[in-house]
């Protein structure tokens, strides 16, 4: 849906692409179906952003992944992470992860018994190429400040503290209600944002908890919050080159 006559800002309803795996669950994201007679699930190399659930004592076995770049926000609990490499991390509202799975990379998540019930977003970024060295990051991030966007990844030798194999950059921010910021821009990108928690008005429409927006060839748009709000945002370069044999984004 497409909102005002002039700004070029789409909205997206929450997501009816889901997987219930019991004690895991999951809601699929698609930033390109936000544009209407887009061809492509994906916007440029941002594949999918996948809102997932994991209840205490839950093990997703380990799996491989290849040719995709894996994110891992949580704001709050805890998820937990073993793979190949030995690696047993934990990623929580003060870590952030990214898996560049490269040309494969076997993994496994799980929560323990005694861990809260976790929501967290799983971001899929296309690579530019195939079959690169795998690697995973796994970073302290700087504590959020209300009003104030958080660069948390960019393309390699971006200012963000870690990076993907491509031109995206996810910024997140915290919004008391009745508060505004100004989505991030970066020449040459368009935005799309995620609600993730509250609700937020942009260009005269309200995006709620699970609603998205894709801002397209503008010169930006204000977020104001209707109640206390979560909200994340990808700078994308919709042109870039990408590959389309990740496991899951592609």
């Amino acid at each position: 849906m497409k909102v005002g006559s002039e700004t070029k800002l789409y909205k997206a309803e929450r997501t009816d692409v889901s997987q219930n795996q019991g004690k895991f669950r999951t809601y699929f994201n698609f930033p390109g179906r936000a544009l209407p007679d887009h061809a492509d699930h994906g916007y440029g190399p941002l594949a999918t952003i996948v809102e997932s659930f994991m209840d205490p004592d839950t093990h997703i076995a380990m799996h491989p992944h290849r040719d995709e770049e894996i994110i891992s926000w949580v704001p709050a609990g805890v998820m937990r992470h073993g793979d190949q490499d030995g690696n047993d991390l934990v990623t929580d509202a003060d870590h952030l992860m990214v898996m560049n799975a490269g040309e494969t990379f076997w993994h496994e998540e799980f929560t323990r018994a005694d861990d809260p019930p976790l929501r967290m977003l799983q971001m899929f970024v296309r690579p530019h190429s195939l079959g690169l060295e795998p690697n995973v990051q796994h970073e302290p991030i700087d504590a959020p400040v209300e009003g104030e966007w958080r660069h948390l990844f960019g393309p390699e030798g971006s200012d963000a503290p870690l990076f993907v194999r491509n031109e995206v950059d996810l910024f997140d921010l915290r919004l008391d209600a009745g508060s505004s910021a100004d989505l991030p821009e970066i020449e040459g990108r368009d935005a799309y944002f995620y609600v993730f928690d509250g609700a937020v008005e942009a260009a005269g429409t309200r995006f709620g908890k699970t609603e998205s927006g894709l801002l397209v060839d503008d010169a930006g748009v204000t977020l104001t919050a209707d109640e206390d709000a979560t909200v994340v945002a990808f700078l994308v370069d919709p042109d870039a080159p990408v590959t389309r044999q990740g496991t899951i984004g592609r």
